[in-house]
C-alpha cells in the first residue's frame, strides 16, 4: 500500500464461497466475519498510512435490515435489533465494518450494502451454489414463502462500485435492482427458468429443524432494500433493473453457450 500510495481504497474481501448451509450461519461465516473485522482493521489502518483520501467497504443490505415495519429498507431504517441468534456474530461483524469506515475522521468512508449478487459464478449464476441446488429441488419455499429477497447483478454492482469512487458519494449505499421479490415468487420463477421442477413447500416447523432460525427468517421474515438513494445520489442506471430479465438473460446465455459447445 505504502508503494502504491492509491487516491482510493476499495474493501471487497470475503470467503462466501465457502457458505454452504444457513442452518449454522455464523459458523459459515466465520471467515467472512473476520474479514469484515480484521481485515478491515488492517486495510483501512494501511489506507490511512499511505495517505489514501477515500476508502470504499462492501457490506451486505437485506437480512440484516430490521424485519418489521415496510416491506422495503432504505439507508435511513435501523439493522435488525433482534436477529436470529445463529446470525448474530455476522450483523455484529457488519456493524463493525460500517462504524469503522463511516467513523472514520482523515479518510472519506463510503459503504456499499449490496443485495444478493447474481451472475458468472455468483450465488446465483452457473457455478453457484444456489442454482445447483435449486435444480436438485433441494431449496423449498419455508411457510409462506414471505421473506422479501432483493437481488443485483455483478454487472451492475461493479458499475456503482466504480461511481462510488466519485468525491460526491458519502455514507451508506443500498446497492440493489428494482424489484425486491417474496420467496414465493422469484423460487418458482427461478426453478422454471432452469428446467427444474417448482419447488417444494415446507411448514414452518420443518423449516426449522433443517434450516434453523437463520433458514425460517431469510424464506418467511426478511425485508428488501430500496435502491432509490443510490439511484438518486451516484446517477446510477442499471442494466438489469430486474432479476426477472437478468436471470433469464443470464442463464439462457449460459445454456445457449454450453449447447453450441
Amino acid at each position: 500500500m505504502a508503494r502504491v500510495r492509491p487516491d482510493v481504497v476499495i474493501h471487497q474481501m470475503t470467503a462466501l464461497g465457502r457458505v454452504s448451509a444457513v442452518k449454522h450461519w455464523d459458523h459459515e461465516f466465520e471467515m467472512t466475519n473476520r474479514l469484515r473485522r480484521e481485515g478491515l482493521d488492517n486495510l483501512l489502518s494501511a489506507a490511512r498510512a499511505a495517505g489514501a483520501e477515500r476508502f470504499v467497504a462492501q457490506s451486505f443490505g437485506n437480512w440484516n435490515y430490521e424485519r418489521t415495519g415496510s416491506r422495503v429498507k432504505t439507508e435511513e431504517d435501523p439493522l435488525d435489533p433482534h436477529p436470529p441468534a445463529s446470525m448474530s456474530r455476522s450483523l455484529d461483524a457488519i456493524r463493525h465494518l460500517e462504524s469503522a469506515v463511516l467513523g472514520a475522521h482523515d479518510i472519506e468512508g463510503v459503504v456499499l450494502r449490496y443485495a444478493n449478487f447474481y451472475g458468472p459464478d455468483a450465488m446465483i449464476g452457473e457455478g453457484g451454489a444456489m442454482l445447483a441446488q435449486v435444480r436438485k429441488r433441494a431449496v423449498p419455499i419455508i411457510g409462506d414463502g414471505g421473506g422479501i429477497w432483493s437481488f443485483v447483478h455483478l454487472d451492475d454492482a461493479a458499475r456503482a462500485t466504480v461511481l462510488a469512487l466519485e468525491p460526491s458519494a458519502r455514507g451508506i449505499y443500498n446497492i440493489a435492482d428494482d424489484d425486491p421479490a417474496a420467496v414465493s415468487v422469484w423460487l418458482p420463477e427461478l426453478a422454471a427458468i432452469v428446467d427444474a421442477k417448482p419447488p417444494r413447500r415446507l411448514p414452518r416447523w420443518v423449516g426449522r429443524l433443517g434450516a434453523g432460525s437463520a433458514g425460517v427468517s431469510l424464506f418467511t421474515q426478511i425485508r428488501g432494500a430500496s435502491n432509490a438513494k443510490a439511484k438518486r445520489e451516484l446517477d446510477w442506471e442499471l442494466i438489469h433493473p430486474t432479476w426477472r430479465e437478468g436471470f433469464r438473460i443470464g442463464l439462457a446465455a449460459r445454456k445457449l453457450h454450453l449447447e453450441v459447445r
